[in-house]
């Protein structure tokens, strides 16, 4: 099978999220190397104009005429360091999200990260006076959606251990943590625009979850659209939504809906054993058990 079905096959599969966007982060960076190698062999010195359109300007101005950049910097990468890292971060945390809550909140964390670091890195640069003195800048990178994930697997799992090479185990909560204050004292460094997108992206982490455990999901518009705009590409019939009275629904039917509930003997069992043993010796549907608890 080729490179080009393989790829074909990976964005056919559905709950394949995780992987589609390691994928497309992977096939912007060749294409971006390639064009600019391209350039340079060429003499054609564009390469900057063409990273122009696609990453994050400060600039209000500039944004107004490329406002699909508020999405497309958190795909765009340049060193093949810059990319590795973001690409190890969300393959390894976005596992978690993926095993706990389903591929589809992988995306909307993905997303909403990027939204919430593009925004931040936006009223950072258009209203603080320090920022503004350092000039026009632009920023890429899919640092600011990687550490929504990331937060977010922590805020979720925060005792879940992470074998780190010459460290050992060590929780993802103090993984976070130090992700998030190396952004705090990096923002008098070279790169303040990134660390700006990468606190906004933590606080979107840790809000989603916190949401998503009170029954509110904010990924649900995300969806909504991305939904849409598959079904235009796929060519699928939109499905009419027709409403029925609520006494003509027969009460096994009602009790058949949706995914079921954990018992509260179960839940009581979870909680003991947590007591004698620790949250890392549930089992994985244990762990789902608990989740689906704490929403109810």
């Amino acid at each position: 099978m080729s490179i080009y079905n393989d790829i074909r096959t990976a964005f056919n599969r559905r709950d394949n999220s995780l992987n589609q966007l390691l994928l497309i982060n992977v096939l912007v960076f060749v294409v971006l190397q390639l064009i600019r190698v391209v350039m340079w062999l060429s003499g054609l010195p564009y390469y900057s104009s063409v990273i122009e359109q696609l990453a994050l300007p400060s600039n209000l101005s500039w944004l107004a005429y490329r406002p699909w950049t508020v999405l497309t910097y958190a795909f765009v990468h340049e060193g093949f360091l810059h990319i590795l890292f973001n690409l190890l971060n969300l393959y390894w945390f976005g596992a978690l999200i993926r095993e706990y809550l389903g591929e589809r909140k992988v995306t909307s964390l993905y997303i909403l990260g990027a939204l919430a670091g593009a925004a931040l890195f936006l009223l950072g640069y258009n209203v603080i006076p320090k920022l503004q003195q350092l000039g026009p800048t632009i920023v890429l990178g899919a640092s600011g959606a990687v550490v929504a994930i990331v937060v977010a697997a922590a805020t979720l799992l925060p005792n879940y251990e992470f074998n780190l090479i010459l460290i050992g185990p060590v929780r993802i909560k103090y993984i976070a943590a130090v992700l998030v204050l190396i952004a705090l004292f990096g923002l008098d460094g070279g790169n303040t625009g990134g660390e700006m997108a990468h606190i906004g992206g933590a606080i979107l982490g840790f809000t989603f979850i916190k949401q998503l455990q009170a029954g509110r999901d904010m990924g649900r518009p995300i969806l909504a659209i991305g939904d849409w705009v598959g079904g235009l590409f796929s060519g699928r019939p939109s499905l009419r939504v027709s409403h029925r009275n609520r006494a003509t629904v027969p009460p096994t039917a009602k009790a058949r809906k949706g995914p079921a509930q954990p018992e509260a003997e179960d839940i009581d069992s979870i909680l003991d054993k947590i007591s004698r043993s620790g949250y890392e010796s549930l089992s994985k549907e244990e762990k789902q058990k608990l989740f689906r608890a704490s929403q109810q």
